[in-house]
């Protein structure tokens, strides 16, 4: 055998994605308010993308070009080719002495726009800080503060013990000791708690006089109440059932479990549907949020400067291709909308009976089915409905609710599993809380209703419901 290096071709066929194809299916995927925000940032970043009501305006009359635009291209280009829109675009004139009129309006727009900007939501550590530089405390004791503080977990709970942070600060002991007991005295009552018993206990004791039931229960049985295991607390105690269950709704209404909840995390997202159903003479209508999102075109004025830098290759070149992106960034939208109206649609069709009855009526239906009549492939369905809401006549919906399995019901019929759950749930609303119904009795309810299903999958769905065991949810 000859060792060594040889040359060879080979034909062979391979799908490749271009960078115009990837943007699409990015589009596609995206939520309709991201794709706004999108919209808007291409707008910034490419100068041939404008509103087609500005495009409107531009016709009715005729555009200039910049003074000595073509110059500056040709001077600026090899530095800067990357911010060409920006040098584009006329710059408004400042400076001291000329146009102070305009400035000063300026800057009362400025200032209107921070007048009407929405408030800064406040942060649990930024609560905590604030309350914090109000004590007299030195300046050891202010930066150890500062390191608990920003040491607490989502829960507000403090994972570090007064050694490990007295070790990580190099300092002496009692100082960390001092500054988790400063912590835990600030407001809202819980914080840095090691536990939800130390919370628990931390809070009741800053309502002065509580029954000493109360606390025992925080104190020893705080897991069989979890549990709902209230005859074993009257035995353990000496209770009476109704004094525990006293003792249990005044926990329940003056104690927080979770005090940081209060507080700023993630800025709330707002859900607007990108598909909008509606009857109209017992036919319904697919409409998709077209007028939402801002009309996009080509903008002639950039198209003149591109026929007078032909002289130009390099200039052309790039012109050019900010032009062709343009156009596949406005493509891509309209291909969004219109895959996304499709797909709705036989969606609609299918789950008709879902619009005019409810849930109940909602049938199995998988990505499959509905890329096949559509004519695309079941990733194009799955990007179509991933983060879309539907608006319909029952109210507004995750795109991906309509899509599901389903069981056979008696009378022959699939029965989606969204109607199952929900068949469940209204089940377990109105049993009886004294004697709720178990697993195996909810099967057989199920079943007098013609659905016939494993305990195992009563079990799977009830906890995906969030609903509790019997034991639970048994009232006393």
């Amino acid at each position: 055998m000859r060792l060594g290096l040889s040359q060879s071709l080979r034909t062979e066929q391979r799908l490749v994605q271009s960078p115009q194809m990837i943007q699409a299916m990015q589009i596609l995927q995206t939520p309709l308010l991201e794709l706004k925000d999108q919209i808007e940032q291409e707008m910034q970043e490419n100068v041939f993308l404008e509103l087609k009501e500005e495009h409107e305006d531009d016709r009715q009359a005729p555009a200039e070009l910049p003074s000595g635009l073509e110059e500056k291209l040709q001077r600026q280009f090899a530095e800067q080719l990357d911010q060409l829109e920006q040098r584009m675009a006329p710059m408004p004139r400042t400076g001291s002495g000329h146009g102070g009129g305009s400035s000063s309006d300026e800057e009362d727009r400025k200032q209107a726009a921070l007048n009407n900007a929405p408030g800064h939501d406040l942060s649990l550590p930024e609560h905590l800080l604030s309350q914090a530089r109000l004590l007299p405390l030195s300046a050891d004791q202010m930066r150890v503060v500062e390191h608990v503080v920003f040491s607490l977990d989502g829960d507000a709970k403090l994972a570090e013990t007064a050694e490990q942070i007295a070790q990580y600060l190099l300092l002496p002991l009692p100082l960390a000791e001092e500054a988790i007991a400063i912590v835990r005295s600030l407001e809202p009552a819980g914080i840095a708690a090691r536990d939800l018993r130390d919370r628990l206990l931390m809070q009741l004791d800053r309502l002065g006089y509580v029954r000493p039931l109360t606390r025992l229960l925080v104190d020893q049985h705080l897991e069989d109440l979890a549990r709902n295991k209230l005859p074993k607390i009257a035995k353990d105690t000496g209770a009476s059932i109704d004094d525990i269950k006293e003792s249990w709704d005044f926990l329940r209404a003056k104690c927080n479990p979770h005090p940081a909840s209060d507080f700023a995390h993630l800025a709330n997202t707002g859900v607007v549907p990108d598909v909008v159903v509606t009857e109209d003479d017992g036919r319904f209508e697919v409409k998709s949020q077209r007028g939402s999102i801002p009309e996009l075109s080509l903008s002639p004025r950039y198209r003149d400067l591109l026929k007078e830098a032909k002289h130009d290759p390099k200039i052309y070149e790039y012109l050019r291709r900010k032009i062709e992106s343009a156009k596949w960034f406005i493509e891509a939208v309209h291909q969004r909308q219109n895959t996304i109206e499709r797909i709705a649609g036989e969606v609609v069709r299918r789950q008709e009976g879902f619009l005019r009855h409810g849930v109940q009526h909602l049938k199995p239906l998988k990505m499959q089915d509905v890329a096949d009549t559509v004519g695309v492939h079941i990733s194009t369905v799955s990007r179509a409905i991933s983060g879309k809401y539907i608006q319909t006549p029952q109210g507004i919906f995750d795109m991906k609710r309509f899509f599901s399995g389903g069981t056979q019901a008696d009378s022959g019929e699939m029965v989606s599993q969204q109607a199952v759950k929900d068949t469940l749930k209204q089940i377990v609303e109105g049993e009886d809380k004294q004697n709720p119904l178990s697993d195996d009795q909810l099967v057989e309810v199920l079943g007098k209703s013609g659905v016939h299903i494993a305990r195992r999958t009563v079990t799977k769905y009830r906890k995906a419901l969030g609903i509790d065991s019997s034991t639970r949810r048994k009232e006393f």
